[in-house]
């Protein structure tokens, strides 16, 4: 049986104790995708949104989130990032824009937390700069794709 690192023996929750792991260069990369009408895209591309910047304000609120991941989900340990980069490209043939955030760390701890929700509140900015012109926007596909550092090593999404 697999041991969740959050439930101790008698099932209660509580933060993982990390004082005593190695201090490694962990990396994390997620993605995620935002679905739109092709006038709503083009909204945004040509920078017409009333709102204003779509894409920058978007990026910008990635970067906050996964700052501050730990005051968001319980016992997520609060982390000093080296770097969060978000990546936002727009896809005319469906049309959607695609996101992908990646968050690096010198720690005793991972970023995964970190980068999804950096992609979350990334595609949340974008429905919320947007939705007085397309209220079936969809958010999708939010998953991990790769990790490096740490004891358990790097994971690669097939």
């Amino acid at each position: 049986m697999v041991k969740l690192t959050h439930i101790d023996e008698r099932g209660n929750a509580h933060m993982v104790d990390v004082s005593d792991k190695e201090t490694t260069s962990r990396t994390a990369i997620a993605c995620g995708s935002v679905r739109m009408r092709p006038e709503t895209l083009e909204m945004i591309r040509s920078g017409t949104a009333k709102k204003g910047d779509v894409i920058a304000t978007a990026r910008i609120a990635g970067i906050m989130a996964a700052k501050r991941t730990h005051e968001l989900i319980p016992l997520c340990h609060p982390l000093a990032l080296s770097k969060v980069a978000i990546e936002i490209d727009m896809c005319e043939d469906e049309p959607r824009i695609d996101v992908t955030a990646m968050v690096k760390v010198s720690g005793q701890t991972g970023v995964e937390m970190e980068a999804l929700t950096a992609v979350s509140v990334t595609c949340l900015t974008l429905y919320d700069m947007v939705k007085a012109v397309d209220r079936g926007i969809q958010i999708s596909d939010i998953r991990l794709l790769e990790k490096t550092g740490g004891k358990s090593g790097s994971f690669k999404a097939g």
